[in-house]
Parts: C-alpha cells; structure tokens; sequence
C-alpha cells in the first residue's frame, strides 16, 4: 500500500479505467479537465497553469496528496512536473518535460548527441495568418511547435498548400493560443532562449513503418517496456491500429532504446515514463525519431497489460511515490496478441452513428475483455477535425486474441455489433496483421 494519496492530473479515457482499477492498492484523487468533453472543455478559457499548480500546492496537506502523475500530454506532464518540484515529490524534471515537448529544442538536441536519428528541420519564419516566406522545399511535413493529438500536423505539398493549412478562424485561432499559451509561458521562463512555442516546424517528410518505443527512467537507468507497431490508414497519417507484439527485430529495438538513452541522457530526463514515437526504414535500416513524449502513451499501456503482463500505470504509481516500478508492474497476461483499432472517417458526410446502449451492452456481453470509447461530435467541432486532423475519430476499441488471426476476427465480430465498419474502404487485408511491420506501416510525413 502507498503511503498517503496520489494526485492524477488531467485524468480521463485510458487512464481513469486504469486508475480506478488499481485504487485500492493506489488510492488517487483526481484534477484538471477533460479538453474533449463539454462542459468540461470550457475551463480552457480561464486555465492558468500556474495558478492550477499553486492551488493543489496549497491543497496538498489537506488531502494527503503523497505524489503527482499525469498522463496527459497537453497539460498534465508540465503541471505534474511542476507540482512535483514544488512540493519536493518524486519527479521529472521541468526542464525535461519543456524538452520534449518544445519540438524545435528536441530536434536541436537530438541533432546535437544523435544526429543521424534526426531529420531536416527548421522553424518556419512565419506565424499563424502571417505570409509564407518563399523558396521553401516541397513537399514537407508541417507541425506545431508545441501540440498534441496530431492537430495540424500533415504534409504540404506547395506553397497554396501551406498558406491553406495555416489560415484559421478568429476563434480557431483563440482556441490555438489557449492551447499554447500556458506551456509557452513556462518554457520562456525555464529554457534559455528558446523561440516561441506560437509557431510551426517544417520536416523532411519519411517514407517508412512507425512505431513506439515505451519505456522508463529511475534513478538514471534507461529500461524499456517494448515496442508497439503503428498501422495507418493507407495513404494517410491517420493511425488505424496500433498492435503489440511488434515485428521489429531484438536488434532494432536495442537500437531504439540507446538513441532514447543518449537524448533522454542529455535533457536531464532521469526519472519517469517515456515514449518515443520512430521510424525504421526497412531498405535502408535507418531509425529516425518522430518525438518524444515525457509521459506514459496509456493507449498503448493497455496492450502490455494484456500480451505481456506489464501494467504500467501501476508502475507509473509507483514511481511518482519514488519506488523501483519493476515489481508493482507484474500481472497476468491474457492474450498472445492485441490491438487498439482507431475508428476514423475522412468524408463528413459519412460519419457512422454512435452505437445504442443496447449495442454497448451487447458488445460487453460477447466481449468482456474489451474496451471501447466513443466520440461523437457534430457542428462546428466535427468540422474542425477536418480542418486540424484530416478525419474524425469517432471511437477506439481495444481487443485481444490468441493470435493475428483470432484477434482480428473478433474485431470484426465487435464491429458487426456496434453497427459500425469493420475497416475503411482503403484498408489492407487482413494478412497485414502477421505481415513484417515495413509492409503493414509506410506512408510519408512525420506524424506528431
């Protein structure tokens, strides 16, 4: 039993089921607001990050409050990190998590300690509305500086392009500075000088697989969990599936693990979760990093839980209380393989319907060890997807199986009963499940 409570910041999806399962061994409370669920989204207009921070600061003693984590990319790494600094609690690093998540300072730094897992980058010498400079390369990959989830990251293919892709709304454009404002307020305090994170990234597009390498730091020491292998939707950067075990080869992935150890080494990063999303390039066998993130990926945790008997959000528990997370992560596998499948379309037109509850019940009757979430939007907010991701994504389901084969037949019995596609019209077929992953994966962009 922990000592005293953990505070979840920014707690929701993959990671409220998690830490529910595990309270009574980690009792938890829970801060912060879901970006995705209204009303809850509101509080963006007055969120203060540091005056967050300050009020749990002051809250602390009274509740028990023993640690801090967050899975949340947006917000709660950079608020945990903060809090745990201030209360001298277990912790990443502020400089670190600001690290990882400015993009260009990452790009800097890992062309500094490992440059030949970097791509060709650069700041583009414009903000959002302003005027594209000319004699830029084409195609190539455009991001944010600072961001999540994908948004507005994709690949331009001429100047008309790019000038389309950074022309917002009014209000688009309040809800972009919202979203930055508060990791960029920090970041010119902390990082010396660093450019704003209000702009966009310009990458040499890849060609090759994707996949994750998970892992963690304590006390300095590197230790991976696995690698998961990403499916897109072809001709996209759109993720379908992401399934575990991965197809790359032990070698590969030792690769993986000392390109994270040198860039992880070197921002200072020695303590917590980490997440490094990658390219392998199959002809060449270069791996070339997409980014890191500086918390656990809990759509992936699951999928270790379930074919390896790793729980990483108890491991993540216990590490914010300062302990070696390596025993409190064994528990018992339950499937020889497993997927997190993406339900996305890219017509507005044709978004399917949010399954009933009587197709929710029926779905956990006949599958008990799933897990779905579904997302339906409308309006204003549907439309926005469109301009920021490409597609909507409108539900997620984790499935395991005794095998590819088993596991993607029960995926499609899933879908049979939620009424909703079992694949997109440009889906691969299903011998892309056993198939090596530089067949299953390759598109061209760097997805964030």
């Amino acid at each position: 039993m922990n000592a005293g409570r953990t505070l979840v910041l920014f707690n929701y999806d993959w990671d409220s089921d998690a830490f529910e399962r595990l309270a009574a061994q980690w009792p938890s409370d829970s801060a912060g607001f879901d970006l995705f669920s209204f009303p809850s989204n509101l509080r963006l207009a007055t969120f203060d990050l540091q005056g967050f921070v300050d009020r749990l600061a002051r809250q602390a003693r009274r509740r028990c409050w023993a640690a801090v984590v967050s899975h949340h990319e947006q917000f709660g790494a950079l608020a945990a990190a903060l809090l745990a600094e201030r209360m001298g609690w277990p912790g990443t690093r502020v400089s670190a998590v600001l690290a990882c998540q400015h993009k260009l300072v990452a790009r800097q730094v890992l062309q500094q300690v490992c440059p030949e897992a970097n791509v060709e980058f650069a700041l583009l010498a414009a903000r959002y509305g302003e005027p594209i400079p000319d004699g830029l390369s084409y195609p190539a990959f455009i991001k944010p500086v600072k961001a999540a989830f994908s948004v507005l990251a994709r690949k331009v293919s001429n100047h008309a392009d790019l000038t389309r892709h950074t022309r917002f709304r009014p209000f688009e454009q309040w809800i972009i500075r919202r979203l930055v404002e508060p990791f960029d307020r920090v970041a010119r305090e902390r990082l010396a000088d660093v450019p704003t994170a209000h702009g966009m990234l310009i990458e040499q597009p890849v060609d090759a697989s994707q996949h994750n390498l998970d892992g963690y730091v304590f006390k300095g020491e590197v230790r991976a969990l696995g690698v998961v292998d990403a499916v897109m939707y072809p001709g996209t950067q759109a993720f379908l599936r992401f399934q575990r075990p991965s197809g790359l080869s032990p070698d590969l992935q030792r690769r993986a693990l000392d390109i994270a150890a040198r860039f992880l080494g070197a921002i200072g990063f020695d303590h917590g979760f980490f997440n490094m999303e990658f390219f392998h390039d199959a002809a060449s066998g270069a791996l070339k990093v997409i980014e890191f993130n500086p918390r656990l990926a809990s759509q992936l945790a699951d999928l270790y839980r379930r074919v390896d008997g790793i729980d990483a959000h108890a491991g993540s528990l216990a590490l914010a209380a300062g302990r070696d997370p390596a025993d409190a992560m064994r528990c018992e596998p339950k499937a020889s393989a497993a997927a997190s499948f993406v339900f996305r379309v890219f017509d507005a037109t044709r978004v399917p319907a949010a399954p009933s509850r009587a197709q929710q019940r029926e779905f956990a009757r006949r599958f008990p060890d799933g897990w779905l979430l579904t997302m339906p939007k409308a309006g204003r907010a549907l439309a926005r997807d469109f301009k920021w991701l490409g597609s909507h994504r409108y539900g997620v389901m984790h499935l395991g199986g005794t095998d590819p084969h088993d596991l993607h037949e029960r995926f499609r019995a899933a879908c049979a009963v939620l009424g909703w596609p079992h694949a997109d019209p440009r889906d691969l077929p299903l011998e892309v499940l056993s198939a090596a992953p530089g067949a299953i994966s390759r598109f061209t962009g760097v997805a964030t």
